[in-house]
This record gives structure tokens, C-alpha cells and sequence, in this order.
């Protein structure tokens, strides 16, 4: 299916979501219903489909699963999780971050490393991710199950970007994230939050100037069409989570409540298999298909310039998230410095 032909679907099957959500209430108990923010294949619906293949080979349930646009945007996946039409979500903090300020922490420029293998220790092993998070996804009624990395963050704009002040004048979409619009003020830009549904008419209309997205969702999405100057800036990993709704969760027996976390963690380990080359992939199915294209990764001379602002970004977020958030970035630091010291 074209690029084009995804975003005119969306047209007829968000009158879908309404039926759904009816639909949803009927459906016994051993159904279990989860959404996530992606289309086929990709790298969400991956997780996706291992986990119901986990949950549907050790038990009776059966999981149903809504990739990006069956049941509307991720504010409405999540809302409709909240109220418990669907068991779980996964959402990434670019959007939970309006719910969750401190989740928001993954959009502070430079403070995650870019190699894969650092990333994924510092997933498995952090306090901050596995101990202070879940505390508070529960705070709001969530049970936060696995979080895990998707892909460094790329620029793609209408010109290569390599300073500060190739930004200036530059609408560059953002998801509905206050940090990331800070983070994009920093760099110089004018950030322009867009729900993603609107992102690609945004762009080949000239709306919009440039966005940023995992390499392998820049090429499943078409995005290098209508915005072919890909820029590896550095400045992070896209991250996402995987939710229940925790009054579910805890209604669950003991038995499913294992179930459901085996099957969280089995999806982890097949989604860093997954992902392992993936951007790689990615990206020369897109020189293949777009001779437009260019392909600009920053100098250290380059990186540190846009790094310099940073700082500015991290008052942002403790600005926003007070001491809990302070707390939060103090331990997420420490869980940084002790992974790449065993590196």
C-alpha cells in the first residue's frame, strides 16, 4: 500500500473506532484488547504480535490487536485504556508525557547515548526504568510493563541540517510534547506539534518544514518523499512502553498477571533482535527507492553545538516535573554512568 493510500484508510476506518469501542464491552473476558501507535510490521505491532503469540501459547486468552488509525490517534488508544475498553496500550513518552511529565525525560537532548548496545544495558538495567517509572505509570492508572528502544532519532527536513542555524525559520513537527518543543526552540527551530495522522499532507504541503522519527518509521511512513534531507543528529533514541490499565491488571489472577508480564518480557528479547540492524535496513530501502535523498550524519565539531543546548532543556524539565522529576533525571544519570563504566 502507497504512503498515500495509509493516510486516505484512515479516513474510512476512524469511523471504525467508534463501533469498536461499542464492540469492545461484549467481547468475554479472555479477549484481550491492545492498540499501539504503529502499522503492520513495524516495530511496535512486532512487540505486539510476539506478545500475543506469548499469551495465546500458554493460555486460553486470545489477544486483539489495533495497529495506528483502527481506533483513531494515541490520545485516543490511551483514553480508551484509562476507561478500560482496551486492557493494554503501547504508547511512547512523547505522548504519555502529557499525562506523565516525567516521562517526558527521554526528549532531553544528548542524555541518551546513540550505540545500540549501550542503550539496550541501560534498558535492562536501570533503577530509573525498572523501579521509579512503574511507580509512576500506577500513580495514573497504568501498569507499565516494559519499556524498550526503538530507533535513534533522525532529522528529515527540506535542506541538510548540520547547525543551529540551519534550524532558524524552520517548522519542525513535534509530537504533542511540551520538552520537545523546548528541545526544538533550543536547536532554533519553531516546533509545530501535529498529531501524526497529519504529518505527511503537512510536510507536501510545505505546512511544516521537517520532522523527526526512527530511521525504519521514516521509511515505512514514506516521510523521505516529501522530506528527503535525512539529518543523524545524535541527540537520542526513540523510546516507547508497553501499558495495562492497572485496574485490569490487578483484577487478574496471580497465574495471568505472571502471564502477562512473561509475555511482556519474552516480547522485549525478540524486539531487541528485531531492531538489531533494522535502521541500517531501513535506510537503503530508502536510497533504493528515492534517488532525492540525502544523508547527512553531524561531526563531533557539529554535534557539539547543537549539544550546548541541552542544558537549557534539562532546566526545562525539572522546571516542569519539580522534584520528582529532579529525582528522577538524578538516578537516570547515575544508571548512565554505571553502564557505559562497564563498557
Amino acid at each position: 500500500m502507497s504512503t498515500q493510500s495509509k493516510f486516505r484508510k484512515l479516513a474510512a476506518i476512524s469511523a471504525f473506532a467508534v463501533g469498536a469501542a461499542t464492540l469492545a464491552s461484549s467481547v468475554s473476558a479472555d479477549t484481550w484488547r491492545y492498540a499501539h501507535e504503529e502499522y503492520e510490521g513495524d516495530v511496535q505491532d512486532v512487540f505486539a504480535m510476539k506478545f500475543k503469540e506469548y499469551v495465546e501459547d500458554n493460555s486460553d486468552h486470545s489477544v486483539q490487536v489495533y495497529r495506528f488509525g483502527e481506533l483513531g490517534e494515541s490520545s485516543d488508544i490511551m483514553e480508551q485504556t484509562l476507561a478500560g475498553i482496551l486492557q493494554f496500550v503501547n504508547q511512547s513518552p512523547g505522548f504519555t508525557g502529557s499525562l506523565i511529565p516525567e516521562a517526558q525525560i527521554f526528549f532531553i537532548p544528548y542524555l541518551l547515548p546513540t550505540d545500540m548496545d549501550t542503550v539496550v544495558e541501560f534498558f535492562r538495567e536501570s533503577e530509573a526504568i525498572n523501579e521509579m517509572f512503574p511507580k509512576l505509570y500506577a500513580e495514573h492508572g497504568l501498569k507499565l510493563l516494559q519499556m524498550y528502544p526503538e530507533g535513534e532519532m533522525v532529522v528529515t527536513a527540506d535542506e541538510p541540517i548540520t547547525s543551529p542555524a540551519d534550524f532558524e525559520g524552520k517548522k519542525i513537527r513535534v509530537m504533542t510534547n511540551p520538552l520537545l518543543s523546548a528541545t526544538y526552540n533550543a536547536f532554533g527551530a519553531t516546533p509545530t506539534p501535529l498529531p501524526w495522522g497529519e504529518v505527511y499532507g503537512a510536510l507536501q504541503t510545505n505546512m511544516i518544514n521537517g520532522q523527526e522519527n526512527p530511521i525504519f518509521w521514516i521509511e515505512s511512513g514514506g516521510l523521505y518523499e516529501v522530506s528527503p534531507n535525512l539529518t543523524f543528529t545524535g541527540h537520542g533514541w526513540f523510546t516507547t512502553a508497553m501499558m495495562a490499565n492497572l485496574d485490569f491488571y490487578q483484577g487478574l489472577s496471580e497465574e495471568d498477571q505472571k502471564l502477562v508480564q512473561d509475555g511482556a518480557d519474552y516480547a522485549f528479547e525478540k524486539i531487541l533482535v528485531h531492531i538489531d540492524g533494522l535502521a541500517e535496513e531501513a535506510l537503503e530501502k530508502i536510497k533504493k527507492a528515492s534517488d532525492e535523498v540525502t544523508v547527512t550524519r553531524l561531526t563531533e565539531e557539529q554535534i557539539d553545538k547543537f549539544q550546548a543546548r541541552a542544558p537549557q532543556v534539562k532546566e526545562k524539565f525539572i522546571e516542569m516535573t519539580g522534584e520528582s522529576g529532579k529525582e528522577l533525571l538524578s538516578q537516570f544519570e547515575e544508571d548512565l554512568k554505571e553502564v557505559q563504566a562497564d563498557k
